[in-house]
């Protein structure tokens, strides 16, 4: 089993209160991305002299160090790979030009505070072995899951409501199963939620920021801990995703999000503003003046402890509507934040109609933010009606969201063939390609197609497709519901109809016992073919061949051809061309991987957002919060 961390801990922070170390202060505070989108380069793979095809299985180093190889599938089954991002930013050894000032010039008259960093590290990935607890545990909770139908309720004012419009979750695998019951909020109960909310919005927002990141900290550990089977067995049952994938979604980024978030509000609390004799200057965060709107999606049970969480760690109170196909885990959530010591009308639970939901919060002068994941028509159509309603509302909400990609991976003649391959079907079929990050377009030259074509179609043969719950070795379940299952076929008998695409492995569908379509890999002569373009969701990567001295071109064809900017990836060896694709792309993902896979982004370690229309940032928290100085003459 990985080594296990020693989450939270307090320490003495250096007198001049720059945080917990130079490291720390040299780095741009994450919630300091408020112009344009950051841009995340991660260096993994094998780099340039580097053995090729290595599959570490070591826990990573502290230190920014390439890792030697692409984890292979059955790397990516026991989950040891999560840990292995890394980036290598020179310009960040800068210091910024107030910590030259203070160091290199005199301090009089300067008023600095002794005060306590909190050390927060990632959680770890458990192995799930033979034999091991956390195994048994799982079992165990998965066991307590089958053939059981949970009855969900809505949540207004702290206490449940049972309405008359119902719905049920199936699992993706084994649609048979319901998996839960819940009923819709009708707009009624969207504006009781909405009041019920705004009553309690001034107590929350003034309680101490240590009272609520404390709320977080002990729900990390309850997920750490004892109810982390639990989560994972409704994120598996619910939304049909292996054990690892589960592990790394349910459990450890869930964690990370309520730790290094809580982390992130105290230091920003700890961070003021200089103080001089003759004034005494302050600065404190304030909730947003109203209610935001939460509304998250079924790939990632941590998005949508996100999406309601942070606005409340920093002093907002929120509406949660969370996806039909995520209820069973998201309920979850929410109740362990109640347990965890968070005040019932702090997030109000209400299940709804994303229309009717859409529509009733953005007529309320007290709306005043949007935290968003889901499709790009949804989100313009929320934009649009914001726009509408801007002089009802008693200040201009702030709106962030995430939208998906069309992502790429670029291979160069030089780039390492086991580390392209390993990557791109991880990349593409993990989750069955149900990841905004997931890659779903690949670029290879004419000189290394032949061997990439030969491991693709060899590896693909090896992919393990089934029931999770019955197997923890399963490395491919099933799509979602039916509504995906049918878009996702449409794709794959467009592919089969055109002259400019043809199936080289992959395609059956069959939705008789659960949502199954098999990882599907085509290629297409026709580098602006629909299916290079638009967005699939789904288990179907698309190659282009591409003559190998036409790489420039090429990579002005990736950055061009989709109107989506979220992740991608470049595999090269040659470090002029490595150093042109990062130059070329520098618009084309937000989250960027150089002999990695695009998948895979870790919380404190790449922080996420593309650009485009992959959206705008919604798991940056810090636009939960106004700033507020104060100066005392």
């Amino acid at each position: 089993m990985l080594e296990r961390g020693e989450g939270v801990s307090g320490t003495v922070c250096d007198p001049w209160g720059m945080g917990a170390g130079d490291g720390d202060w040299d780095k741009p505070h994450p919630a300091a991305a408020w112009g344009a989108p950051l841009d995340v380069l991660a260096l993994g793979g094998a780099a340039a002299g580097s053995p090729p095809g290595i599959c570490s299985r070591s826990p990573p180093p502290e230190m920014v160090q390439p890792t030697s190889g692409v984890p292979c599938l059955a790397c990516a089954a026991l989950g040891l790979a999560r840990r292995l991002r890394v980036r290598a930013a020179p310009e960040a050894m800068l210091l910024p030009p107030l910590r030259r000032a203070l160091l290199g010039g005199p301090r009089a008259g300067l008023r600095w505070q002794h005060r306590i960093a909190v050390e927060v590290t990632n959680e770890p990935i458990l192995e799930f072995k033979q034999g091991s607890p956390e195994r048994a545990a799982l079992q165990k909770a998965l066991n307590d899951l089958k053939g059981k139908t949970e009855a969900i309720p809505c949540v207004v004012g702290g206490e449940e409501v049972w309405t008359s419009d119902v719905r049920y979750q199936l699992s993706p695998f084994n649609h048979s199963h319901k998996v839960a019951k819940f009923c819709y909020a009708g707009k009624d109960l969207l504006n009781k939620a909405i009041n019920a909310a705004m009553a309690v919005r001034k107590e929350w927002d003034l309680k101490p920021v240590q009272e609520r990141a404390q709320i977080f900290f002990k729900a990390a550990d309850m997920l750490s801990g004892p109810r982390r089977a639990e989560m994972l067995a409704k994120t598996m049952i619910g939304q049909g995703k292996t054990v690892m994938q589960a592990e790394i979604d349910a459990a450890a980024e869930l964690i990370d999000f309520f730790r290094f978030n809580a982390k992130y509000a105290l230091e920003l609390e700890n961070s003021q503003p200089i103080s001089v004799p003759i004034s005494t200057n302050s600065m404190v965060y304030r909730g947003l003046e109203g209610f935001v709107a939460a509304v998250s999606p079924f790939n990632f049970t941590a998005i949508g402890g996100n999406l309601a969480g942070a606005p409340a760690l920093m002093g907002n109170v929120v509406l949660w509507k969370p996806s039909d196909a995520a209820m069973l885990s998201s309920f979850t959530i929410y109740r362990i934040l109640l347990e965890a010591g968070l005040p019932p009308n702090v997030i109000q639970f209400v299940p709804a109609d994303g229309a009717l939901f859409g529509d009733t919060v953005t007529s309320s002068e007290h709306f005043c933010g949007l935290n968003f994941t889901g499709s790009v028509p949804t989100f313009k159509h929320l934009w649009k009606q914001v726009s509408e309603n801007l002089d009802r509302y008693r200040t201009f909400p702030r709106l962030a969201g995430e939208c998906g990609g069309k992502n790429f991976h670029f291979v160069h003649s030089s780039a390492d063939v086991p580390s392209v391959v390993n990557g791109t079907l991880r990349s593409a079929f993990e989750y069955s390609g149900q990841k905004c990050s997931a890659c779903s377009r690949l670029y290879a030259p004419d000189s290394l197609w032949p061997q990439i074509k030969a491991k693709l179609l060899e590896e693909h043969g090896k992919i393990k497709v089934g029931d999770p719950a019955q197997d923890f070795a399963t490395f491919f379940s099933a799509v979602i519901d039916d509504k995906s299952f049918a878009r996702i076929k449409k794709w794959i008998q467009h592919a089969k109809t055109s002259p400019n695409l043809s199936i080289l492995a992959g395609g059956t569908c069959d939705d008789t016992v659960g949502y199954f379509v098999e990882p599907c890999i085509v290629e297409s002569k026709d580098p602006k073919d629909p299916i290079m373009e638009e967005e699939i969701f789904g288990p179907v990567l698309t190659v282009y061949v591409y003559p190998e001295k036409q790489y420039k071109e090429i990579l002005q064809l990736i950055d061009t051809t989709s109107p989506y900017g979220l992740t991608g990836a470049v595999f090269a060896q040659d470090k002029n061309v490595i150093q042109e694709a990062r130059t070329l792309l520098r618009n084309a993902a937000g989250n960027f991987y150089i002999n990695d896979k695009s998948t895979g982004a870790i919380v404190a370690q790449q922080p996420f957002g593309g650009a485009r229309i992959s959206g705008e940032r919604a798991l940056c928290w810090g636009r939960c919060s106004h700033e507020r100085g104060i100066a005392v003459s």
